[in-house]
């Protein structure tokens, strides 16, 4: 039996999709949505920015750091990485020198089921990555296994190649490519809203009456 089960390399997401995505508030899907959202441990690693990309799938087990080295080579410009690491929440499977590689394939950023290294190396390189934490103790090439472009789990959300990643400062969307269109379509409407709101609370309207709470209190009182 092979130990490493490479799958097809999903299309990056085109910059014009992305662009439009990128409109998007994780946590305005949140208030309709309930799945396909991360473990809110998984966090931005000291930056507030919103990435949107193409899943590309990783599995690494433990120690072993093989089949993210050799992924590395096969990455787009749109690609966001999708890392499981199988329960392991010891072992950096991401520092300086993946960052590195990372930049110079121009890829969107990286989502980790587990734990960093070199904090302020990923920092200079300006690649927003999204983790559980730093660690001091790296994996290393072993040649264990893993999987590439298969199904993971990653924070709870279950991450198939090629869905659609939406990370900001709120946490990690995964969507579904044929369910794009619809989310992008309300949370964008929405958010519309929202900032129509702000504008009659600046003018002196209240929360809730714009909301509706207060209507909901009073016919009850």
């Amino acid at each position: 039996m092979k130990k490493f089960r490479i799958g097809d390399m999903p299309d990056p997401i085109s910059p014009a999709l992305a662009a439009r995505i990128a409109e998007v508030e994780t946590a305005t899907v949140g208030h309709i949505r309930h799945w396909g959202f991360m473990d809110p441990e998984i966090r931005a690693l000291g930056h507030t920015k919103r990435v949107v990309g193409t899943a590309v799938t990783l599995a690494l087990p433990a120690q072993d750091s093989t089949l993210l080295h050799h992924a590395l080579g096969m990455l787009q410009p749109g690609h966001v990485v999708v890392i499981d690491r199988l329960g392991d929440k010891k072992h950096a499977c991401w520092g300086g020198g993946v960052t590195r590689a990372a930049s110079e394939a121009r890829i969107s950023g990286a989502v980790i089921d587990g734990m960093c290294t070199d904090p302020n190396e990923i920092a200079d390189h300006q690649f927003p990555v999204w983790c559980r934490g730093v660690s001091p103790i790296t994996t290393r090439l072993y040649g264990l296994g893993g999987m590439l472009n298969y199904p993971v789990s990653c924070g709870g959300a279950v991450v198939n190649p090629g869905d659609i990643v939406i990370c900001d400062e709120n946490g990690v969307l995964v969507l579904p490519p044929e369910e794009v269109e619809e989310v992008v379509a309300w949370a964008i409407e929405k958010q519309v809203r929202g900032n129509v709101n702000l504008q009659k609370m600046r003018q002196g309207e209240k929360l809730g009456d714009l909301s509706g709470a207060t209507q909901l209190v009073l016919s009850d009182s």
